[in-house]
Order: structure tokens, then C-alpha cells, then sequence
């Protein structure tokens, strides 16, 4: 979907959805923008010699335009002479840029999905599975598997909800012409009528995001990068979600932990040297991306800073880390069904580890208990002496002193999170 051929196509869906825009305002024959749209929907355009070609104009549109028009030219002449009419090569690739992402965005779109089923089915089965909450590494009160799980939920829920509102509103088709005036799509359109229609160029944006499924601009973004930025900080926020699942796992799946594993198989998590070990891999992968991800995202943030009204180096400079961006985005989300689908919860040893600490773990609950006798600091004071000297509570208090009776309101805030689908 980021290749150098989806690119080609995307182009050239670009033209083609022009051509139909400009046929349903009344300035591009129909037939003709049936011939253009078929050629390039069938062309298989030659990426090398496009690539080597680009260089000349800094962009691969001239190149790209020149080939589909000659193809077009080779089975209908007159319909040569509409390709591209009234544009610029940063119109088509920035349309074309839209397009690729909302490809990609759509198809992440599922991924997550499915990791949002089964984390809350995790949350559900989980949220009365008692693990030992740590803070700055140690242990701190007591929690359940199913919080943990409900946050992760809520995280990537939050992505899913950044990625469909990124796909019906922030992804618009680029049409200003040669410098964000529309002057040459205008003119173009002046020999159709005895008088240019005082609603053409809303007629014509709003024609060519309807036949490209895109939004409809404002004006012109040569130098407006909102849409750019908007969608790295989405594959920012999207690899962190994700990322933030993967760190919990791997240091709840470390040997001296063993609460979590992840599912086995064949060449999963496989040592070159140490036959015993079961790494983490998929976790790995993934906080792998969301180690990437933000450095891209600053490349495009620092594109927004486009000078005049066209760009010479700030917009050339969005291609690759874009498509990284998105690449690691996708990449991220499908690995991340496979790891929360898979993933194996061990409740035996998250109750064994809350022994580590013993009656500890509630200290924060027997010092609630003391307050309103000793006073919060006299309170705070002796659980904590009693803490560190590895004494027992006073007698009053070890009846408080069981963990899974002391969790808060951690199943109402799974149930909220389960709700809030």
C-alpha cells in the first residue's frame, strides 16, 4: 500500500479523478474523462524509468503525467489534450499522498479493530484477577489484570478514533494550481461557458473530493502541511498505544516475573545462541516502531515551516519519512493483534508475586485506617516503620491485609471501559 507502485497508482487516480471532476462541471468532455479514467486505472506505468526521469523536475509528476497522456493519446487523441488540465505536479501528489493514506489508515483501521476485541475480552476475563500494581518499578497497592488490560483497551480505542476522524475529515484532495490561486483551472473552464458560473470553483472542489472520496479543502495546503503532520502525529499516537501494550508485556513476561507470556510457535521467539530462551518478540517488534515513529513525525512537523506559495525542499523532504511513518503505523497494528490474541495471562504467579511483599502491599489501606486515630503522618509514620523493619502490622489491621480486598473501584473502571465501546 506505500510502495513505489501504489504511489504510480494513486498518481494516477489523482488525474483520472480530475478528469470526471472537470466532466461533471461541464469543462472536460465525458467521454473523454472515461477514456482517462480507464487508462489510468489499467496503466502500468514503468517505475525505473519514471524514477530516473523524476530527477529532472524534482518530483515524479511531470513524468508520470507525460506517460499517462501518451497512453491516453494512443487510443484517444482529443481525450490526451484533458489530461491534467488547469494542475500542478503538487496538486496530483498531494491528492495522491491523501489517498495512500487513507488506504493505509483503512486497513490499520482493521488491524485495530481486532486488537480491540480481544482486549476486551482480556479486560472482561481478567477484571477480577488480582496482580500486584507496581509505580517507579515496585511494588505500590494491589491491582487486576483486566485494569491493565482496560487501559491498553482505552489506548488503542483512542488511535481507532484519531484514525476515523484522520479519514473522513483530514485527508483533502489538493487543487490549487500553479501557485494556490486556481487560475489555470479557471481559465481552462472559460471557452465551456458564455460566462464563468459564480459557484464553479466550489462546484469543482467539492466534484473532485466526492469522486476521490476525499475531503474538501478549505484552500489550497501547498504550504498549509496540516494534513501531513496530522497524520504523523496519528502514527505517532497510534505505534505509542501499541508501544505502551508491548512494554508492559515484556517486562511482565521477564523470568523473574513470568505473569505474562506470549503465544508459541515454531521459530517464535527463537535465540541464535541460548536454545532455552522464549523472547518476546512480538512486543519487541512493536516498541520498536513506537521508537521510531516520533523521529519521523519531527522531520514532518518541521515541514510545516513551507515557504511562499509552493515549497522547494520542505514538501520533497515529507515523501519518505511519510511512508515510513506509515509503514511502521501498519506494521505495528497487525503485529499487535497477533500478540494480544495470543497472549497467555499466568494468575498463579501474578498471586505469587503479590507474596513478595506480603502485608505491604496494603500498607497505604492500614494507613487509612489508622488516620483517623493517630493522625495522617503518625499513621504514615508507623506502617511505615513497620514496613521497613519487616515487622507485622499492628493486630487490629490484619484483617485488611488481604490483597484481592483491596481493590478499589478497578472493576467499575473496567466495566467503564468495556462500556465506553
Amino acid at each position: 500500500m506505500t510502495s513505489d507502485d501504489a504511489w504510480l497508482r494513486a498518481m494516477c487516480e489523482a488525474e483520472a479523478g480530475l478528469a470526471r471532476a472537470q466532466a461533471r462541471v461541464g469543462t472536460v468532455p465525458a467521454p473523454a474523462a472515461e477514456v482517462i479514467t480507464t487508462v489510468a486505472r489499467d496503466a502500468c506505468l514503468d517505475t525505473a524509468s519514471i524514477a530516473a526521469r523524476s530527477r529532472g523536475a524534482a518530483n515524479p509528476v511531470v513524468a508520470v503525467v507525460e506517460d499517462l497522456t501518451a497512453r491516453v493519446a494512443a487510443i484517444d487523441p482529443v481525450a490526451a489534450e484533458y489530461v491534467h488540465r488547469g494542475s500542478t505536479s503538487q496538486d496530483v501528489l498531494d491528492t495522491a499522498c491523501c489517498l495512500v493514506i487513507a488506504q493505509v489508515v483503512t486497513h490499520v483501521r482493521r488491524d485495530l479493530a481486532a486488537a480491540i476485541s480481544a482486549l476486551e475480552d482480556l479486560a472482561d476475563r481478567h477484571r477480577h484477577t488480582v496482580m500486584a500494581g507496581r509505580t517507579l518499578t515496585q511494588h505500590a497497592v494491589p491491582t487486576t489484570f483486566g485494569l491493565k488490560a482496560a487501559g491498553w483497551l482505552h489506548l488503542v480505542r483512542q488511535a481507532d478514533v484519531r484514525a476515523r476522524t484522520l479519514v473522513h475529515s483530514g485527508l483533502p484532495v489538493q487543487i490549487g494550481g500553479a501557485a494556490g490561486t486556481m487560475a489555470g483551472y479557471l481559465e481552462h473552464a472559460r471557452p465551456h461557458f458564455d460566462r464563468l458560473p459564480a459557484d464553479y470553483t466550489a462546484n469543482l472542489i467539492t466534484a473532485y473530493a466526492d469522486e476521490l472520496g476525499l475531503a474538501e479543502p478549505v484552500v489550497p495546503w501547498h504550504v498549509l502541511r496540516t494534513p501531513i503532520v496530522d497524520t504523523a502525529a496519528w502514527c505517532t499516537a497510534t505505534t505509542g498505544a501499541l508501544g505502551k501494550i508491548a512494554v508492559d508485556v515484556q517486562s511482565l513476561c521477564r523470568t523473574e516475573i513470568a505473569e505474562l507470556s506470549e503465544s508459541t510457535a515454531d521459530g517464535k521467539g527463537v535465540s541464535s545462541a541460548m536454545p532455552q530462551k522464549q523472547n518476546p518478540s512480538l512486543a519487541t517488534l512493536i516498541r520498536s516502531a513506537a521508537l521510531q515513529a516520533p523521529g519521523l513525525a519531527s522531520t514532518l512537523a518541521h515541514c510545516m515551516l513551507a515557504e511562499d506559495e509552493r515549497p522547494a525542499g520542505t514538501w520533497h523532504a515529507e515523501w519518505q519519512p511519510l511512508r515510513e511513518c506509515l509503514r511502521l503505523a501498519g506494521g505495528a497494528a497487525h503485529t499487535a493483534v497477533e500478540l494480544v490474541t495470543g497472549l497467555r495471562v499466568h494468575p498463579e504467579r501474578m498471586r505469587a508475586n503479590l507474596e513478595i511483599t506480603g502485608w505491604t502491599i496494603v500498607a497505604e489501606r492500614l494507613s487509612a485506617h489508622l488516620t483517623p486515630q493517630l493522625g495522617k503522618a503518625e499513621a504514615m509514620r508507623t506502617i511505615a516503620t513497620a514496613a521497613r523493619s519487616g515487622g507485622t502490622p499492628p493486630a487490629a489491621l490484619e484483617g485488611l491485609c488481604e490483597p484481592a480486598d483491596y481493590l478499589g473501584a478497578a472493576d467499575e473502571l473496567v466495566q467503564r471501559a468495556l462500556d465506553a465501546r
